[in-house]
């Protein structure tokens, strides 16, 4: 009877798993397809785009239209803004939001827990209800239509949810490390520097990471406070591109696709380290 109630478990849990793929691999398969059926498009021509059904392949694909967006639409020089822009603001938050964690957990001052209870209402705040303010502010010290006005929005508004992040991993790391090196005569900043932020890579990888995807794929700062093409990011310069080649559909699939593949192969490669990094920094030693 046992033998016949473990063979039943057995069955019945071969069926929920297969259930569970199926479903699993169902969802993926809408997941994916948007993307696919994209590129698809991206290498169509106007009369393959109208003419033909949305779902039917490309007859002989158009691999000019990647040339064209990247050449004639200055796809080349929103990306390498997207680019820079990305990793100074990528940097410089995951840098303060270091700085700011190691003084709250390893510094005894009278009002590190205000800091904090500062940095974490940031969270709440919403980016269009400080859009006016900081069109203003910036106004107000000649950084309208400056990359600096973006790398300083992305630095602010990301800097709660970085603090939050390596505040968890920081909790738990041992104290013993850096009591040692303050007794063989070591600075704030070399304990810094040498000990701590080496130990926090793990936890700064997912910051890195999360950080990236929202610089690259954001919007509206880039469309409120830049209004000169040289400056521009692929978000916004794609949004120009349509309007100024609306015929060309096959081009303006190719520019999806650009401003899609960089963000795309960055996540599949590296998603694993934001599960492990915020799992690691969830609990308090």
């Amino acid at each position: 009877m046992n033998v016949t109630a473990k063979k039943g478990i057995s069955l019945w849990g071969r069926i929920g798993y297969g259930l569970l793929y199926l479903i699993l691999g169902i969802i993926a398969i809408f997941q994916i397809y948007p993307l696919v059926w994209l590129f698809m498009f991206s290498l169509k021509s106007n009369s393959e785009v109208f003419g033909k059904s949305p779902f039917a392949l490309p007859e002989s694909p158009r691999w000019e239209n990647y040339a064209k967006a990247w050449t004639d639409g200055s796809i080349n020089l929103y990306f390498f803004n997207s680019v820079w822009i990305t990793v100074v603001a990528v940097v410089l938050t995951v840098l303060l939001a270091s700085f700011v964690t190691f003084a709250i957990t390893r510094m005894n001052w009278k009002y590190n827990k205000l800091v904090l209870g500062l940095f974490m209402v940031g969270l709440m705040i919403p980016i269009h209800s400080a859009l006016i303010p900081l069109f203003d502010f910036f106004n107000k010290l000649n950084l309208i239509d400056n990359p600096i006005s973006i790398i300083l929005a992305y630095t602010a508004f990301n800097l709660p949810l970085t603090i939050m992040i390596l505040l968890g991993f920081y909790y738990t790391l041992p104290r013993e490390v850096e009591e040692a090196a303050v007794m063989d005569g070591c600075s704030v900043h070399r304990i810094f520097f040498q000990i701590t932020l080496p130990m926090t890579t793990p936890v700064i990888s997912t910051t890195v990471i999360i950080n990236m995807i929202y610089n690259w794929n954001e919007f509206i700062f880039v469309n409120t406070f830049i209004s000169s093409d040289k400056y521009k990011t692929l978000t916004v310069g794609i949004q120009n591109f349509i309007g100024q080649y609306l015929t060309d559909w096959g081009a303006i699939g190719a520019t999806l696709m650009i401003s899609i593949i960089p963000i795309l192969i960055a996540f599949i490669l590296l998603s694993n380290r934001i599960v492990e990094g915020i799992a690691a920094g969830s609990v308090k030693g």
